[in-house]
């Protein structure tokens, strides 16, 4: 059982040496959670590592972010590209696959210092590693525009082929890249859209591994912008796989995506709608970021080890944003549902399915105007209470192997707030455990009273349209589902793309 409690020492996170190592670092944060990524990590020797990293259980993310001004002066067009792709490009790959090499014999050897005496917090695991290595090259953007009026916002060209060398490296504005351990190129315009349109670690890594696979299975692969690859991504999920692809069925060799597949897309009402509705879901992304940044600060209490993955906000940083928007909805329909006319204690207990099968969450809500001293008193017996619920939760669903246990005062009675996240590990559930809990549910009577009510829900990346109101939203003027008591709009509204 991990309660996000400890208190530990306070992590000193680089925040980026140059502006747009600075702006990375903010997208990075927003994507990964601020708890996963770190800048300027550096090996034992005192030189930098890459200018990000970012480490989730087994997956890795190493970031190269360079500017080059080359295209600021005037001159042979051909002649400038080649000395800005090898500045900006040419040898960042080259220190990626250094990185790669370095990460692999030295996991336990990265440290947020030049004097190696602070450890990277994250535990890096033995055995295999997903490792994804991104460049991002900054200071062609415009020089592209002027280029071709083609070119919609000044992004770089990409081709993936076995021979680089053959692969029009004469061809200005498009970079190319080796299939053979691929390396991912993004510039100043599609970093910002593709960490913000992909910015949780499921969703951002299924895109990854998609274009990969892709590379791989194909001679050649060749988009005018990232954002088109990206556009192609999502038009082409596979129900098979339940999953988005790159590429088309059939006896292709190679896939090429023209200019405009991104401006096209964004028009679209499935596209406008995946916005608007995502909008509710970064208050998920609040509560872990407000427990996580605690964690970071050494102020958190309990016996969690967020950093080594043994939590509940690791748990929560798992879901895909469209399960987070089906989540948050679920917390902003609970905490409306919240009597009006409470006098005296009262709970409300949901259970929310997670978007993995195997585990579940309860959120519950207390008000108890009399429970004395609210740190030594009310907010112990609130844990336990919360422990008993999700001791309920795997009575009421026994193949669930992990319960995540959220628990706030009710919002409706509440001006200010706290957070209790639990995490039940049921991996090795026993008998004992089965009685233990059936034993404390005959009081409590968690999910076993007359008046509980069932909802359904069918959630989609890109929703369809609304015909009527049977789907409950979260209004501006709401109550935020993260459990802060101030109004959406207030509290997290306005944070969202």
């Amino acid at each position: 059982m991990m309660r996000e409690e400890k208190k530990d020492s306070i992590v000193e996170k680089s925040l980026g040496q140059t502006p747009s190592e600075q702006y990375l670092s903010q997208l990075c944060d927003r994507t990964f959670l601020n708890a996963w990524a770190y800048s300027n990590p550096y090996k034992a020797d005192g030189k930098e590592l890459c200018d990000l990293i970012a480490v989730f259980e087994n997956n890795v993310f190493l970031f190269f972010d360079r500017e080059s001004r080359k295209f600021d002066h005037e001159g042979d067009v051909l002649l400038t590209w080649e000395r800005w792709k090898k500045e900006a490009i040419t040898k960042q790959i080259k220190t990626a696959a250094g990185a790669k090499r370095y990460l692999l014999a030295n996991r336990d050897r990265i440290f947020l210092d030049v004097g190696a005496t602070r450890p990277l917090p994250l535990a890096i695991p033995a055995g295999d590693l997903i490792i994804h290595k991104i460049v991002v090259a900054h200071g062609a953007k415009e020089a592209c525009e002027r280029f071709s009026s083609a070119n919609i916002y000044g992004s770089l060209g990409v081709t993936y082929r076995a021979e680089t060398s053959e692969a029009g490296s004469a061809l200005p504005f498009i970079v190319p890249l080796d299939r053979i351990d691929p390396v991912h190129v993004l510039d100043s315009h599609n970093l910002a859209l593709i960490l913000g349109e992909l910015d949780t670690l499921f969703d951002f890594q299924a895109y990854l591994l998609a274009k990969e696979a892709a590379i791989a299975r194909y001679d050649y692969l060749t988009y005018c912008g990232e954002e088109d690859l990206l556009a192609h991504y999502f038009l082409n999920y596979d129900p098979a796989s339940n999953r988005y692809r790159i590429g088309v069925d059939g006896d292709y060799n190679g896939i090429a995506i023209g200019e405009g597949e991104w401006r096209d897309f964004v028009e679209t009402g499935p596209y406008q709608r995946r916005k608007a509705e995502n909008r509710i879901s970064y208050a998920w992304d609040r509560l872990i970021q407000k427990t996580a940044t605690n964690a970071l600060n050494g102020v958190l209490g309990g016996n969690s080890n967020v950093f080594q993955g043994q939590s509940a906000i690791h748990e929560m940083a798992k879901e895909p944003r469209m399960s987070r928007r089906a989540l948050s909805e679920m917390m902003a329909s609970a905490i409306r549902n919240f009597p009006d006319n409470a006098q005296s204690g009262m709970r409300y207990l949901s259970y929310l399915p997670s978007f993995f099968p195997d585990r579940a969450y309860v959120f519950l809500q207390l008000y108890y105007p009399d429970a004395g001293d609210y740190e030594t008193e009310y907010r112990p017996a609130r844990r336990t209470m919360l422990e008993f619920a999700c001791g309920a939760a795997k009575l009421k669903s026994p193949h669930l192997q992990k319960v995540i246990g959220i628990a706030i005062d009710a919002p409706k009675y509440s001006r200010a707030n706290s957070e209790d996240f639990i995490l039940m590990d049921c991996a090795n559930w026993t008998q004992q455990n089965q009685e233990y809990y059936e034993e404390a549910n005959q009081e409590l009577r968690f999910f076993q009273t007359g008046n509980m009510t069932e909802r359904r829900m069918q959630v989609s990346e890109f929703p369809l349209p609304r015909t009527g109101s049977n789907i409950s939203r979260i209004g501006r003027n709401q109550l935020c589902p993260c459990g802060s008591g101030k109004k959406y709009k207030r509290c997290h509204g306005d944070a969202a793309n």
